[in-house]
C-alpha cells in the first residue's frame, strides 16, 4: 500500500511539474496542503544515451541500469530528452542526459531544480562509455576521474598553422599552443573530489572485468607497440576526462588532448577518457551547488572504454574512427563497476548521508 501511495504521489507531482491543470473546484491552498514532500534521493545514475527503448533491445548506457538495478518506474521529464527512471524504494534516480555538452548540461540543471526531488544529499554517478588513450588502457578499461577538462579553445586549420606547432589549437587569449594565459577568458578545468574518486577506485580496483574474444582480438593489434596498456586486459584505473563537442580521433588530436589536460591541471592530471558530456555535467552541478540544490563534492565520473582515441598500428585514423565499437562488453564493465559503488552507498547510507566517503 505504501509503495502504491508513493507511486501515486509521484504521478501527481509529475502532473504539476508538467503543467497539467488541477481538478476543477480544488483551491490552490488545498493543492498546496496535499502536495507530496519531495523524494529524498540517495544517488543519481547519469548516463548520456540510449538508442532505443529502456529495456529489451540493443542496450545503450542506460539499459543495464534499468534492467539490473532495477529502475522499474518511469517519470515524465519535460526538461530532458526522455523520461527519468526510479527504483522501487524511490531513492535512486536514473537519467539519460542526451549526448554532447549542449544536451548534458541543460538536462542536469532541469533535474536539479525539479521540485519532486530532494537532491541535497545525492551522489551523482556519471557512468558512460568513452574513447581511451591507448597509453593508459584498453577496451573495457574503467577510469575514475580526478579532473574533468572542457574543450573551449582557439584554433586555426592545420594546413595554415606554423610549421613548428604540433597542431592548430590553443587557449583563447594565448598566441600559440601549450601556453596558459595569466587570466584565461574561459575556465576549462573542473576539479572533482579526489578523495571520493579514490574511495570508489579502492572499492573497484580488484574487480574482474568482463572480457571476450573480440576484445582480445582488438588489443592484440597493439602487441609489440609503444602502448603496452592497450594490449593488456582491462582493469580499473584512475584517469581524467576530456570533454569535447568535437568527435575527434587520431594521433595528433590524442597528443593535443594529453597536452590540454596537463596544461589546465598544471601537470597534475592525465588524459585517459574522451567524451562529449562530462564538462557540462560538472558545470551544471557547480551551479546547482551554489543554489543549494546539489552537492558538487558528491560528483563521481566513471568512464569505460568502448574504443581507442587513436588508431592501432597499421590502421589509418579514418579506418579506425569508422570501425564499430565493442559496446556491449564496455557497457557490462560500466554497470559492474558503477553498481559496486552504488550498492556500497546504499548499504552504508547512515554513514554516507552526511559524510562523503574517502579512501583509507
Amino acid at each position: 500500500m505504501l509503495k502504491t501511495l508513493q507511486s501515486l504521489a509521484l504521478v501527481l507531482a509529475a502532473m504539476v511539474w508538467c503543467g497539467v491543470q488541477p481538478l476543477a473546484g480544488q483551491s490552490l491552498a488545498a493543492q498546496s496542503d496535499t502536495a507530496p514532500a519531495p523524494l529524498r534521493i540517495k544517488a543519481v545514475i547519469v548516463t548520456t544515451f540510449e538508442p532505443g527503448e529502456d529495456t529489451g533491445d540493443t542496450p545503450g548506457e542506460f539499459q543495464y541500469w534499468v534492467e539490473r538495478e532495477p529502475l522499474p518506474e518511469k517519470l515524465p521529464f519535460p526538461g530532458g530528452v526522455r523520461p527519468l527512471r526510479i527504483n522501487a524504494a524511490h531513492d535512486v534516480l536514473g537519467i539519460v542526459t542526451g549526448m554532447t555538452l549542449a544536451n548534458a548540461g541543460p538536462s542536469i540543471l532541469a533535474l536539479g531544480v525539479d521540485p519532486r526531488f530532494d537532491l541535497t544529499h545525492a551522489y551523482w554517478l556519471v557512468d558512460g562509455i568513452a574513447g581511451v588513450d591507448p597509453a593508459d588502457g584498453t577496451i573495457g578499461t574503467a577510469a575514475w576521474a580526478h579532473y574533468v577538462v572542457n574543450d573551449v579553445n582557439r584554433q586555426v586549420d592545420s594546413s595554415e598553422k606554423p610549421a613548428a606547432w604540433p597542431y592548430g589549437l590553443f587557449v583563447i587569449g594565448a598566441h600559440q599552443p601549450n601556453v596558459l594565459p595569466a587570466q584565461p577568458m574561459t575556465n576549462n578545468l573542473y576539479t572533482l573530489n579526489a578523495a571520493l574518486a579514490d574511495w570508489a577506485y579502492g572499492l573497484t580496483r580488484a574487480l574482474k572485468l568482463p572480457d571476450n574474444a573480440a576484445m582480445a582480438a582488438e588489443r592484440a593489434r597493439w602487441q609489440g607497440s609503444a602502448y603496452p596498456a592497450a594490449a593488456a586486459p582491462p582493469t580499473v584505473i584512475v584517469g581524467d576526462s576530456y570533454a569535447s563537442d568535437s568527435y575527434w580521433h587520431g594521433a595528433v588530436m590524442n597528443q593535443y588532448a594529453n597536452d590540454w589536460v596537463k596544461l589546465w591541471t598544471r601537470g597534475k592530471g592525465n588524459f585517459v577518457m574522451a567524451n562529449m558530456e562530462d564538462a557540462a555535467i560538472a558545470e551544471a552541478l557547480l551551479r546547482l551547488d551554489r543554489m543549494h540544490r546539489a552537492d558538487y563534492q558528491r560528483l563521481l565520473v566513471l568512464r569505460v572504454a568502448s574504443n581507442y582515441s587513436m588508431p592501432a598500428p597499421g590502421t589509418t585514423a579514418v579506418q579506425s574512427v569508422n570501425s564499430p565499437y565493442i559496446k556491449s562488453t564496455a557497457l557490462d564493465c560500466s554497470w559492474l563497476v558503477g553498481s559496486t559503488v552504488l550498492h556500497q552507498l546504499q548499504q552504508h547510507w547512515d554513514e554516507y548521508r552526511d559524510h562523503t566517503p574517502s579512501a583509507p
